[in-house]
């Protein structure tokens, strides 16, 4: 009975993990610049998570189509069909590599396939000629046109709010602030100001009215100190009255009572649009003057007790004004500045809500392996035997001699590294080569063992390790060994977990390495990764 339970639990579990990609292609012969049709098909059940890579080539062979994911359920399981279209613009032969598909997280990966591109025939004598096509026009891309729009927005609208911070500053008197001795002095300079500015006469009345009214009210409670400039007109006269009894001020009914016409006429004109007479206005203005220098002669005189202290209070009134007129200033700046970046949020706002944080992060504070991705890459040959790799920077030659054992070192003809980058940093590169004394029958997965304990011994830990064949295009074999650890940077004081792909080729006595690590979350750094391990063509051993 145990025996069946074992069986059926074997069963079980086998189909649940076992995972395959069947791949297939319509054609293995093409002419350049022809289409090859790739299909990988998978079969999971319902809960399982299949995500197909989207690089730009699958070795020699460039994407030039990615088709949409087809789905056929059968039965309680789904069979998934991804299509991808495969070009190359040289003739020759050429081995579209294995392709890991992510199943539950997992990589599983399709068969390689060799195909074969040739070249096309042209007879020139039956063949016509034609001109040159004119340049195309390709229109632009659908999903990005609203950044632009919303870029344009925001930059016309920050633009507006400064030419309108502009032309108020230009408005702005920039004559000297003239400093007046006493509410009087200056309640009848700006009264005679008034009167040269003609603004009535030009059929400016509200505007007339409104200053002669404000420079009352301001004489008012500069000199009563009653809040007149904020008081409505009965509020004004009422507390006119008060101050009046209250500090004995020789105030008739008759002025009062035609400072309270006037600006009752000056709410009939701002709020009920009447247009008095040209005498009515004179009669108004006078009524102005008369009411201040009447107002003024009934104030008692307070005698100073010395100028000293009549001084020191000027100086404390122009201090508080100047101090007021700085705060004006800096309110504006701040409020400029806050609609400027207010702004800016908004389109940063706007770029993370529909293209997301990692968009605005890379686009714009940039992002190191996303720069390598979009840069000029460098195809070339290091070491011997060769190693010809397409890489995003020329690898440097480092020594790295020191870091093995003096018996390992005795073996060894010559040893040749180059590397990008440093464990300790978010993305690294290195390509080994190994020549030896004697032929030597060489253990790849012994080898990379050692290897990795060689960088266990420079910082890294917990390192997981699952090993496989590989071919490069031209059908060599080698060893993959690949995973993930943590780096620990005792500078830093901070760990980092990074995934390691390691590449290891012996020929004729010699050994080849290639590794590339980047962070675990890093798609950059899985997309060079890709492109270099796709790229990789070795050269035998020199004798």
């Amino acid at each position: 009975m145990k025996f069946k339970l074992y069986i059926l639990f074997f069963l079980i579990s086998t189909s649940l993990f076992a995972q395959k990609v069947k791949t297939s292609i319509d054609t293995t012969k093409n002419k350049i610049g022809a289409e090859f049709q790739l299909t990988l098909t998978t079969e999971v059940d319902t809960l399982s998570k299949v995500k197909f890579p989207e690089p730009r080539n699958f070795g020699a062979l460039e994407v030039i189509q990615s088709y949409k994911i087809d789905t056929v359920k059968n039965g309680a399981r789904y069979e998934l069909i991804k299509k991808y279209g495969l070009t190359q613009f040289d003739s020759g032969q050429y081995v579209i590599p294995k392709i890991p598909v992510l199943i539950n997280g997992k990589p599983v990966f399709s068969d390689s396939i060799k195909v074969e591109v040739n070249t096309i025939k042209v007879d020139t004598l039956k063949q016509k000629m034609y001109d040159i096509k004119d340049i195309a026009q390709v229109d632009s891309p659908i999903g990005t046109w609203w950044i632009y729009v919303l870029l344009f927005l925001a930059i016309a609208t920050a633009g507006f709010f400064l030419y309108k911070f502009i032309k108020k500053r230009q408005r702005e008197p920039k004559a000297e602030v003239i400093v007046f001795k006493s509410p009087i002095e200056k309640a009848t300079t700006l009264l005679q100001q008034l009167e040269t500015k003609g603004l009535w006469q030009k059929g400016e009345i509200k505007d007339y009215y409104s200053e002669l009214t404000d420079i009352a009210r301001n004489y008012i409670e500069e000199e009563i100190h009653i809040p007149a400039m904020e008081s409505t007109t009965s509020e004004l006269i009422e507390g006119l009255r008060k101050a009046a009894k209250q500090k004995k001020l020789k105030l008739s009914n008759e002025t009062v009572e035609n400072l309270e016409k006037v600006l009752k006429q000056a709410d009939l004109v701002k709020f009920a649009k009447i247009k008095p007479l040209d005498f009515e206005i004179e009669e108004d203005k006078k009524r102005i003057s008369n009411s201040i220098v009447t107002i003024h002669k009934s104030i008692p005189e307070i005698v100073e007790e010395n100028d000293e202290l009549t001084q020191w209070n000027e100086q404390q009134k122009e201090l508080a004004r100047l101090q007021k007129l700085k705060k004006q200033k800096r309110v504006r700046i701040i409020t400029t500045i806050g609609i400027l970046l207010g702004m800016v949020m908004l389109f940063v706002l706007g770029l993370i809500y529909f293209k997301g944080f990692d968009y605005v992060k890379d686009n714009f504070l940039g992002h190191p392996t996303k720069d390598l991705v979009e840069g000029k890459w460098i195809y070339s040959e290091y070491g011997n035997p060769g190693v010809r790799v397409e890489t995003p920077k020329v690898l440097k030659r480092i020594d790295a001699t020191k870091t093995l054992p003096k018996d390992a070192m005795a073996l060894i003809k010559e040893m040749q590294t180059f590397g990008y980058g440093s464990i300790l940093e978010d993305f690294y590169i290195t390509v080994s080569t190994v020549t030896y004394k004697q032929e030597t029958q060489i253990d790849l997965d012994k080898t990379a063992e050692g290897y990795l304990n060689v960088m266990e011994a420079q910082g890294a830990q917990n390192i997981i390790v699952k090993t496989e064949d590989f071919d490069t295009q031209k059908g060599i074999a080698g060893k993959k060994a690949y995973g993930t650890m943590t780096v620990l940077n005792t500078v830093k004081g901070k760990s980092t977990k990074m995934y390691y792909e390691l590449l290891l080729f012996s020929q004729n006595g010699g050994l080849q390495t290639i590794l590339v690590m980047h962070r675990e979350e890093d798609k950059y750094g899985q997309q060079i990764a890709e492109r270099m391990l796709n790229s990789v063509e070795l050269q035998t051993a020199q004798e």
